[in-house]
């Protein structure tokens, strides 16, 4: 960015072919983002507010300042806040399921599954710290019941596909208790992966949580 006192002398030169007084052209309008636009560039910067110190709870005027636009403005691509997080959750959901498919359908081996749907997840959440304090609902204790809920139902699917992979797996080695097994593994390893996720951003987002990440899951997967 250049600076102010640097501004061009009116008294100047002009260039050559040019008139003396010609009026110089006028410096384009600085463009608007488009009402898509808009949205996504109020969900990026929630998203990074929420990766600073101290930001459990997020003010719509805070939000609106860092965006240098009113709070009517945010209103108006949001009803509320509580649906600013939802886009957020509708992120993270989005996110996360389209890669468990992929890593379903590329995976034969129900133990393998488990341990990378464990791993991509703490990925993550280690790349997207903000979205993490959503996940683990730091982030969301201020907000309406519903948003926990959701995320609570997120989880509730993630150990669903845990679950299944690992009863996969259990009959394939010959288990005679599959279910039993695959209950008690995917209820262990969502609990894992929470529990890192909380610790991750209870630190300050300082103790990663893949640390020491596949001995753990080889254990208890094996």
């Amino acid at each position: 960015m250049s600076d102010p006192s640097e501004a061009a002398d009116p008294t100047a030169a002009v260039a050559e072919g040019e008139e003396p007084g010609t009026a110089a052209p006028a410096t384009p309008a600085r463009k608007r983002p488009r009402p898509g636009e808009r949205r996504v560039q109020i969900l990026q910067t929630l998203a990074a507010m929420l990766e600073q110190p101290g930001a459990e709870r997020i003010t719509t005027a805070a939000l609106a300042a860092r965006l240098d636009v009113s709070e009517a403005a945010l209103y108006r691509h949001f009803a509320s806040k509580a649906q600013m997080f939802e886009g957020l959750i509708e992120f993270i959901e989005s996110s996360v399921f389209t890669l468990v498919n992929q890593i379903t359908e590329r995976e034969a081996s129900g133990a393998a599954q488990a341990q990378k749907i464990a791993a991509m997840l703490l990925q993550f959440g280690e790349k997207n710290p903000g979205m993490t304090r959503v996940m683990v609902g730091d982030a969301l204790v201020f907000e309406h019941e519903r948003l926990i809920a959701r995320m609570n139902q997120f989880f509730d699917r993630v150990e669903s596909q845990l679950r299944q992979s690992l009863r996969a797996a259990a009959e394939a080695a010959g288990s005679p208790t599959p279910t039993v097994d695959a209950n008690a593994l995917s209820s262990a390893i969502t609990s894992l992966i929470v529990g890192r996720l909380q610790r991750y951003a209870r630190s300050g987002f300082k103790r990663l949580p893949t640390e020491l990440l596949e001995p753990a899951l080889a254990r208890l997967t094996s």
